[in-house]
């Protein structure tokens, strides 16, 4: 309902450029890896964001379908897995790398011999800092007038487990990472397909472990 009113009223009033934010997840369960921006619609959504991506798709679609009947210009991305400073940190309901993060930094506070992870590590992820994301955005609104949506990411992912042993590592954590295989492990890989965005002039800047860094170091300052 949001999205539908906040396209529908920059065509109202004379909006020149606006600019969607999609999602990673709203590609098929079973993509072909990286995922290219042309496979959406090409296979069933994965069941427990089904309705979010269903919304997202929606959205997408309502910019393009605006484009070609009203001749706008309304964009859409689709970031990959986000993380950076504000991120979401509480336990039941955050996205892994920031579990994780907060994770390490209780058990070594806590002297705790060990720290869970779920499943067996082996999926595969993509992560981009939120400022790159920013950056991003900032550059396409621009330098980018199709109608095509565009993959935004890295182009790189990491398993669950390396991922694990990086933030162990900059946290300074020196119990043991055991991982809780009766938990499951989602989609096997996530990978973004950036050729696309590439071709635009625009790559990430913050690589993921400096990354990683900085957003420990916030959390550190911020989180109570």
């Amino acid at each position: 309902m949001i999205e539908s009113n906040v396209i529908k009223a920059s065509y109202d009033y004379g909006v020149k450029k606006l600019l969607f934010l999609g999602s990673s997840c709203i590609y098929p369960k079973l993509c072909p890896q990286p995922i290219k921006e042309e496979y959406l619609l090409t296979g069933p959504l994965e069941k427990t964001n089904e309705a979010y991506a269903i919304a997202k798709i929606a959205g997408l679609k309502m910019c393009q379908y605006f484009n070609r009947q009203y001749g706008t210009n309304y964009i859409s991305v689709m970031p990959t897995n986000l993380y950076g400073p504000n991120d979401n940190f509480d336990l039941e309901t955050s996205h892994v790398l920031a579990a994780l993060l907060r994770k390490f930094h209780e058990a070594k506070i806590d002297k705790k011999p060990y720290v869970e992870v779920w499943g067996t590590g082996t999926p595969r992820r993509e992560f981009l800092h939120v400022d790159d994301l920013a950056d991003a955005v900032v550059y396409l609104m621009n330098n980018y007038d199709e109608n095509e949506p565009l993959n935004i990411g890295t182009g790189k992912d990491i398993t669950i487990k390396e991922l694990s042993e990086l933030i162990k590592e900059i946290v300074g954590y020196e119990g043991e990472i055991k991982s809780d295989t009766t938990k499951p492990d989602g989609t096997p890989r996530k990978l973004l397909d950036v050729s696309r965005l590439h071709a635009t002039g625009w790559k990430h800047k913050i690589e993921l472990r400096e990354g990683i860094q900085s957003t420990y170091e916030w959390f550190k300052e911020n989180w109570k």
